[in-house]
């Protein structure tokens, strides 16, 4: 049975604090009981019988283990209870408690909430890729491992043959292709699978006119293997590299996240390289394309884009650009003297990445980025150390549930656990559950960046992080706005919760370092962003070349990250009222008004990393009441309080589809499906905007339905997609599915329930 361990280290891996956070999974033949290993067949059964009603897993494996580690025992017939609700302050405490217990009992001994995070479908396939091409497959993936990936890899192919950009969506030629060929490389013969599910795929594959159909993050990968050329995609010349810092098109001032994916697949196209031509690939350059391999027009093939896959078509002026540089640039860069800046660009793109690898200890920004900087770095050489070093991280990148094994985006560590003491603290019986807290007040303490990237960062493109914390684990080294003021924020909150929550407070000084990092993220409109400030300008987004995603080349600013630092910021003056005073009243107006101007003509705002105007409109009200403004003083928060009532079902709650962020206009899960967590962002949003002295009715039967929802062991059930980036990338946060139904509900009791305004009349 497979063994999830927590803050583990091992050979070629550096820490800087104990690697608190860390998780990964081992397969262990003696590990666990009959019993377990029934109920966990039999989880894996149930999810497979029931993948096409419900895409998401439950993350049943690592719950059953750290349950059964914190004496709780798990009941895996998560059955609703039927009787009639009658709600009371006691009823709500029931249910809390439950809830809470529950809760507590999935906390790692580190602090922690470890869970799953699945994002895009490809992501598995882009580092199964990475280590076929290095010779590392064997030596990385036990036979255990490769099983559990198929295992996933099937559960998640639609009954079309193919595989969505991520679990619930439609086919797609980028992920069917990669998937279909990881498979593959997995050892999946051509009519392997179930209900012959290879065969399938290759049907859809060609259905949809075959490889050559991929989008160019597919192409990039497709070419590293050898089973398409590199002739087929649009240059991506790393001579950009060399371009002064000034230059808007340079590299280093593109989004983070972009940045350090186009970086690296500037140097593999710089470089054309091709893994070894084995059997098994010169196999797949037949299966993957309809027509023969060498008669392919490579030319054309760099401009075929499947319509399944474009959501963010190219423009005319990024076709004539790539036109010039494919007929003209490409020749004339590659030709002495001139390949010269080649071969210096290729020098220093290496140097950067080297940087970036050593500065995250080798686990890199993203999963996707990884496996790029991973491919790099053998290339640069094989036997180095630093790939060594590059090997022993894909282990924190594994996840295994019900549903499989696969290759997370990367992991939420810091943000969940953020989220969780807040909606423990929110609840009248948070007293009872001290120790839970005191575990999460250390990790969050351990979690913080104690030093900047090292050497002259400015120069590698990097922001300062001393004082900040990170999405995950403080080893990664890269410090988020909203990350480090909701760990900021939650810090204060203990502090005055009780003085003794911690094992030792932090100290003042780093406080302030938090504070330092905050105020130097703020962009000249007041807004903010993510990692770092926007450093180039929105019209670079003509130039973005991915196709699937939308808002990918900028640092934009986001209502969500702009209201964390306002409500964090607020908090802080509370306790240091004269630490850096001006300079924080100043940025706290500058976010007022950019949130002020965000709100759109129905009341809603935008959410960006969840789903989506539902949480961007959550926030906004948080953001905006924390510097005082109200229901009765702000038209603002009127008219968001009636867009939310706008959109609450008759059955109670809340239920936005991932569709919004897609269309940008707000649309309903399917059938008017409520979605609790919604139900919960709304509730919080509409109770901060005093909607319990106006009308408390819209909350009782919010609640009510929430309460509904509640399993007998008192976990909630897993639902749709709730997180969301760059517009056509849906996420699953596995813990906010009991996170927020807490916090929504504690808010209740105390707003509601025990200020005896109005009796529920249910």
């Amino acid at each position: 049975m497979w063994r999830l361990k927590i803050a583990k280290g091992g050979p070629w891996l550096k820490s800087g604090n104990s690697h608190i956070g860390r998780e990964t999974w081992e397969f262990d033949q003696d590990f666990g009981s009959k019993e377990e290993r029934e109920a966990v067949d039999s989880a894996r059964e149930e999810f497979k019988k029931n993948r096409f009603q419900m895409r998401h897993s439950s993350d049943i494996l690592a719950r059953m283990q750290l349950a059964k580690e914190n004496g709780f025992s798990l009941d895996l017939q998560k059955t609703k209870d039927e009787s009639p609700l009658v709600i009371n302050s006691s009823t709500v405490s029931e249910i809390l408690r439950k809830a809470l217990n529950y809760f507590s009992a999935i906390q790692a001994h580190d602090g922690h909430w470890p869970g799953d995070f699945p994002g895009p479908l490809f992501t598995t396939a882009t580092m199964i890729i990475v280590l076929y091409v290095t010779e590392s497959l064997s030596s990385t993936l036990s036979s255990e491992h490769c099983k559990e990936i198929c295992r996933y890899l099937y559960n998640r192919q639609n009954m079309d043959g193919g595989w969505g950009l991520h679990a619930e969506g439609e086919s797609s030629m980028l992920s069917t292709a990669l998937n279909y060929t990881t498979l593959r490389l997995l050892g999946e013969n051509i009519d392997d699978g179930p209900d012959m599910s290879m065969l399938k795929a290759r049907k859809w594959i060609h259905d949809h006119g075959g490889a050559t159909m991929i989008p160019i993050l597919g192409k990039v990968w497709l070419s590293v293997l050898g089973v398409f050329e590199w002739s087929g995609v649009n240059p991506i010349p790393p001579e950009l590299f060399l371009l002064p810092s000034w230059v808007p098109i340079q590299p280093g001032r593109l989004w983070s996240h972009f940045r350090m994916a186009f970086i690296p697949m500037c140097y593999l196209y710089g470089k054309k390289f091709v893994g070894p031509i084995t059997r098994l690939v010169m196999s797949l350059r037949e299966e993957l394309h309809i027509h023969p391999y060498k008669k392919i027009d490579w030319k054309q093939a760099r401009k075929l884009c499947a319509k399944e896959d474009v959501y963010n078509p190219h423009t005319w002026l990024q076709e004539c650009l790539s036109d010039c540089l494919y007929s003209f640039g490409e020749p004339f860069l590659t030709r002495w003297p001139i390949s010269y800046m080649r071969k210096k660009a290729l020098k220093q793109v290496a140097e950067f990445l080297k940087y970036e690898d050593e500065n995250s200890q080798y686990i890199c920004i993203g999963a996707a980025q990884k496996a790029l900087s991973m491919l790099c770095c053998w290339i640069e050489k094989s036997n180095s150390d630093a790939f060594k070093r590059h090997l022993a991280r894909v282990a924190d990148f594994l996840w295994i549930g019900e549903d499989g094994m696969k290759v997370r985006v990367c992991a939420g560590q810091l943000w969940d656990v953020a989220f969780a003491v807040q909606a423990i603290l929110a609840c009248n019986i948070a007293e009872e559950y001290r120790s839970t807290l005191k575990k999460a007040h250390d990790f969050i303490k351990a979690s913080q960046i104690m030093d900047n990237p090292s050497g002259d960062f400015s120069r590698k493109y990097r922001h300062i992080s001393k004082g900040g914390w990170g999405f995950q684990v403080a080893d990664q080294g890269w410090q988020v706005s909203d990350c480090t003021a909701e760990a900021l924020k939650v810090l204060l909150m203990l502090s005055k919760f009780s003085s003794d929550i911690g094992s030792d407070q932090m100290e003042t000084c780093r406080l302030y370092n938090a504070v330092n990092v905050l105020l130097s993220l703020q962009n000249p409109n007041g807004g903010y962003g993510t990692w770092e400030l926007a450093r180039t300008y929105p019209w670079m987004e003509i130039f973005n070349m991915t196709e699937i995603y939308a808002d990918i080349m900028v640092e934009h600013q986001y209502v969500e990250c702009t209201s964390s630092v306002m409500q964090a910021l607020a908090l802080f003056q509370e306790k240091y009222p004269w630490h850096r005073k001006d300079e924080i009243d100043q940025c706290i107006r500058g976010a007022t008004e950019f949130i002020e101007k965000l709100q759109n003509d129905d009341g809603s705002w935008f959410g960006s990393w969840g789903i989506c105007f539902t949480y961007g409109t959550w926030f906004a009200i948080e953001g905006l009441s924390a510097v005082g403004q109200s229901y009765g003083n702000s038209t603002c928060i009127r008219k968001a309080c009636k867009f939310l009532l706008t959109k609450q079902l008759n059955n109670g709650g809340w239920g936005e589809s991932y569709l919004s962020s897609r269309t940008k206009a707000y649309t309903n899960l399917d059938r008017q499906k409520s979605h609790i967590v919604n139900t919960a962002w709304a509730m919080l949003a509409l109770m901060k905007a005093g909607q319990v002295e106006r009308d408390p009715t819209p909350l009782h039967k919010a609640a009510r339905l929430i309460m509904s929802m509640q399993l007998g062991n008192g976990d909630f059930p897993q639902e749709e997609m709730i997180g969301s980036f760059l517009k056509n990338g849906p996420l699953c946060y596995m813990a906010y599915r009991n996170i927020f139904p807490i916090w929504a509900l504690g808010e209740y009791q105390k707003l509601v329930l025990q200020c005896d305004l109005q009796r529920p009349t249910f």
